[in-house]
């Protein structure tokens, strides 16, 4: 059975790391799966090259669509088009996707439309705020899925009631946790740590790159500000996305505690990560590695999709006033913030159970089938 696995973004390819680690062993194993990997080419970026794939373990892509930048309405298009294309040319079984990147949902679309079923690894996530593009790329992809590899019990509760069968959800885990855990013996440290003078547990690190906090020449100058104040003295780590970068090219200079530096690769991203005294995010991905790796986690939203990060995890929704950081600081400070604990099935054995179910489905498909 060939399984096509698309990705499409960054996310993406740290998601299907390991189910791609997992099918070669069932493989080895004289298992029947076998998969092919489509890069759609929705995000380019040169830390997403060979690097990237190498420190992942990845393969390099069957299959590049090479759709580039554009609008999202550009992009899916594209990615529709020239998917259409491969499996009208070479059909597969199954059309896996992971996330709620627009590859992940264009794909779905057409796989459907073809009558090539497909699975959704990350389904029924929400976070209830329709001005967010993955919020309605994750509603369409599960509208048309046929089974849904979900990460908690809230996910499974969201498809639910959104009538799916219980017979077609899966929960397994979080892939994005297998590739954490996979990957922690070799964190690396970055190039410029001890340049910086970094030490463990003494600097914080920041990453924006939602348009409500980023994309506003002012909106971001006082967030930016307010994690200064709030961070006494102690150094920013700020990886700058480049939908962030467009809008500092218009600012003055940074504060003098903001350290600018490159989008970082996986592991030496990780390292920041894990010996930091905290991260202020406003993206999903990342709350969820702090939960993992211990690491209080202060999130500039008013929503999540990933409230196991909250409820069990470092993680706290702080909201996008920068005010609302000074006294979660405070707390952080003062030792008050909440220890966490680990989300059900985030134990690095995910893809290992969605494997175990895809062969599930292989055997039920051909019972079927006579």
């Amino acid at each position: 059975m060939l399984i096509d696995i698309i990705a499409g973004a960054r996310p993406n390819f740290m998601k299907i790391a390991p189910i791609i680690r997992a099918i070669d062993a069932r493989a080895a194993a004289g298992g029947r799966l076998r998969y092919r990997l489509v890069h759609t080419g929705q995000h380019y970026d040169a830390s997403m090259s060979g690097a990237f794939f190498e420190q992942l373990g990845i393969p390099e892509p069957q299959v590049n669509l090479e759709v580039g930048s554009g609008t999202q309405a550009e992009q899916t298009g594209a990615i529709m088009i020239r998917y259409e294309q491969l499996l009208r040319e070479a059909p597969s079984s199954l059309c896996l996707v992971v996330g709620d990147v627009t590859s992940t949902m264009a794909c779905a679309i057409v796989a459907q439309k073809l009558h090539v079923p497909v699975a959704h690894v990350e389904a029924g996530i929400r976070s209830g705020d329709w001005t967010m593009p993955e919020e309605i790329n994750r509603m369409v992809t599960d509208a048309i899925t046929n089974w849904f590899f979900t990460t908690s019990e809230t996910a499974n509760a969201n498809l639910r009631n959104a009538g799916v069968g219980q017979e077609r959800i899966f929960f397994v885990g979080n892939t994005m946790i297998d590739t954490l855990l996979h990957h922690r013996p070799n964190f690396a440290k970055p190039d410029f740590f001890d340049a910086l003078g970094l030490t463990r547990g003494a600097y914080f690190v920041a990453t924006l790159h939602r348009p409500a906090n980023v994309d506003g020449i002012e909106g971001l100058a006082r967030l930016l500000d307010a994690i200064v104040k709030g961070a006494r003295g102690l150094p920013v780590i700020f990886p700058v996305h480049p939908r962030t970068a467009k809008t500092l090219q218009t600012m003055g200079a940074l504060p003098d505690a903001i350290r600018q530096v490159d989008p970082q690769p996986y592991l030496q991203f990780n390292y920041l990560v894990e010996n930091a005294l905290a991260v202020i995010t406003d993206s999903g991905g990342i709350t969820e590695e702090c939960t993992v790796l211990g690491i209080p986690c202060l999130t500039l939203r008013d929503s999540t999709e990933r409230p196991e990060t909250v409820s069990t995890g470092t993680n706290e929704l702080i909201g996008t006033d920068p005010a609302a950081l000074a006294p979660a600081l405070e707390r952080l400070f003062a030792g008050e913030w909440k220890k966490g604990g680990i989300p059900e099935k985030w134990d690095g054995k995910t893809a290992q159970r969605i494997v175990d179910a895809l062969e599930e489905l292989i055997d039920m498909r051909a019972v079927a089938a006579h």
